[in-house]
């Protein structure tokens, strides 16, 4: 009989790990220098300065659904769209008279994304006793961030993760092709 030929070597384990897959839990932007916890930054304006962006202030006091969808579509990053979140929003306040309850929980979101202060005081206080001026004042600082919440992320769509730098180095583009080709021009 013939010897059988020797069994082939053991698979060598890969050199680097597989790519990490799944939803992202943690979801603060990602900032210049991530390794030193940064100190809580000041709103860009108060809490009462309602009247600084008349046609903010006048669409959230009428239809604050439309307010918080875009908000809530631009703080998740274009996972919820707009109509989805003021629907929502919109149950929640026929419901039960209290949409702060869900409101709140974006305020928090927002101000972790940016490091902003908690103030005046705790996120529900805040929009439980002044829904329609927190709302506001959200819009506005999203706003002075450089973002257009009217057009919503859906003009950007798939190319969010790449505007998403872009608006944070301050370039703002009106339409996915240009954010597409900014991108391609600064890599």
């Amino acid at each position: 009989m013939s010897a059988s030929p020797p069994p082939p070597p053991p698979p060598e384990p890969p050199s680097e790990p597989p790519p990490a897959t799944g939803i992202p839990v943690n979801q603060s932007f990602p900032s210049a220098s991530n390794s030193a916890p940064r100190s809580p930054v000041p709103w860009s304006t108060g809490l009462f300065n309602c009247f600084d962006n008349i046609s903010i202030c006048c669409l959230t006091c009428w239809c604050p659904c439309i307010t918080f969808g875009r908000i809530a579509e631009i703080v998740d990053r274009g996972s919820t769209p707009c109509g989805v979140s003021g629907a929502l929003y919109s149950m929640i306040l026929c419901v039960s008279g209290c949409p702060w309850v869900y409101s709140c929980f974006y305020r928090s979101k927002l101000r972790g994304q940016y490091f902003l202060e908690e103030r005046p005081c705790t996120d529900c206080c805040v929009h439980c006793c002044c829904e329609t001026c927190s709302l506001c004042q959200e819009y506005r600082e999203l706003q002075n961030r450089g973002l257009d919440l009217s057009i919503g992320t859906h003009i950007l769509g798939q190319f969010w993760d790449s505007s998403f730098y872009i608006f944070n180095f301050g370039i703002i583009a009106s339409t996915s092709h240009e954010v597409w080709h900014n991108y391609q021009n600064s890599s």
